[in-house]
């Protein structure tokens, strides 16, 4: 089945009531028929609920239809996408393994990476995006994971998946690609030689900014015998059934939001590289991109997200921001409404000057999430501070 139909029917397990909708379970554990069954069900001799710690029938309707949507054999959910980092990362390593990185790539990942797993010895080097040969050179023998995300936060940038992925499978690394930019509508990085997908379903996979919720998606023998699976059970950063409820309604509409948002998104950054005030347009589908060519071989469209450069540095950006009166002012994306930020004072302000240096933010950047109004609209509000 086509994406659109299997958005709609994947995961539906319908009650004695016999709903249409999908059911939500909201509840905590499950009764058992007896000891013998509560025994079984605990040591796994039997499948079936135990505690929604790790099992839910809400939150396992939703990672049966996104790992169809991915073309992953199992699905992880988390209670965010930075917790699905995390059970992703301490699931699979040890203290004295060591992580190569995209040094583009959001910055509560950057402090995850550099202030918390270092804690405990697992130590990360951050290189450039698109420059594979780097990749290459990082690497160490204790090297196990590689990470990035692709296009890139806020410059989408385009790493090349599956050459990337060739270099980790050299070396016997895992290659762990976050797909939240672009969604298996747009990119599937499993296909390009991707070990795993990661997802912050609070952006697109929800689309209207309502709740939080992750996603880890792979082979089941790396996910669940690998240890991602132990570790969510054990130490429970649990996607609730509410939310796995509404996830699963996001996910019905996916494909035609992420198609309206491309093309919304390819409009406004063909309107702001006519700008005067502004320096330089970041999207991917434009031919001045420099992954443009890329882009075109690895994702259908250039997805939802444009950053510029605006033209005097922070001032003049922040002018930018505080004279829309229609776009939000926020740093979340993926909501059917657009939204707008800072990067190098919002999404990135917790790294270091240096690093954001090294990652190209620059005061006078800016990042608009196109959302679904009119994209006239969306340009008459920018223009008021650009002129």
């Amino acid at each position: 089945m086509d994406p659109e139909t299997l958005a709609l029917h994947t995961g539906i397990h319908r009650s004695q009531f016999n709903e249409h909708s999908e059911a939500m379970y909201l509840t905590s554990s499950y009764v058992f028929e007896s000891a013998a069954q509560a025994a079984a069900r605990f040591s796994g001799e039997e499948p079936g609920n135990i505690y929604s710690r790790f099992t839910n029938p809400t939150v396992t309707a939703f990672q049966e239809r996104l790992a169809v949507l991915e073309g992953a054999e199992e699905c992880i959910a988390t209670s965010t996408g930075m917790s699905a980092i995390l059970a992703c990362v301490l699931g699979l390593l040890s203290a004295g393994d060591h992580i190569v990185a995209s040094r583009s790539i959001f910055g509560a990942t950057v402090n995850l990476f550099n202030n918390i797993l270092s804690r405990f010895n697992i130590t990360t080097t951050f290189v450039s995006a698109t420059e594979t040969q780097e990749w290459a050179a990082a690497c160490k023998t204790n090297t196990k994971l590689f990470f990035l995300e692709t296009p890139s936060n806020p410059l989408t940038e385009i790493s090349d998946i599956a050459a990337i992925a060739q270099v980790a499978k050299n070396v016997g690394a895992r290659l762990v690609v976050d797909n939240c930019f672009c969604t298996p509508i747009l990119q599937k990085p499993l296909e390009l030689g991707a070990d795993i997908v990661i997802h912050s379903a609070t952006k697109y996979l929800d689309g209207q900014g309502r709740v939080l919720g992750g996603a880890i998606l792979g082979k089941r023998d790396l996910l669940v015998d690998g240890g991602i699976y132990n570790f969510l059970r054990t130490a429970g950063p649990t996607l609730s059934a509410f939310n796995a409820w509404v996830l699963l309604k996001g996910l019905e509409t996916l494909k035609i939001r992420i198609e309206a948002h491309s093309a919304h998104a390819l409009e406004i950054a063909n309107w702001l590289a006519e700008q005067p005030n502004v320096a330089r347009v970041f999207y991917p589908g434009l031919p001045s991109h420099p992954q443009h060519h890329l882009c075109k071989l690895q994702q259908k469209n250039g997805g939802g997200i444009v950053s510029f450069e605006v033209k005097g540095g922070r001032e003049a950006a922040w002018r930018v921001i505080d004279n829309t009166s229609m776009i939000s002012i926020t740093a979340n994306l993926g909501d059917a409404k657009s939204t707008l930020t800072h990067p190098a004072t919002t999404t990135h302000g917790r790294i270091s000057q240096e690093a954001r240096s090294a990652a190209g933010i620059t005061e006078g950047l800016l990042r608009i999430a196109v959302g679904l109004e009119s994209p006239k609209d969306i340009k008459a509000d920018l223009a008021k501070g650009l002129s």
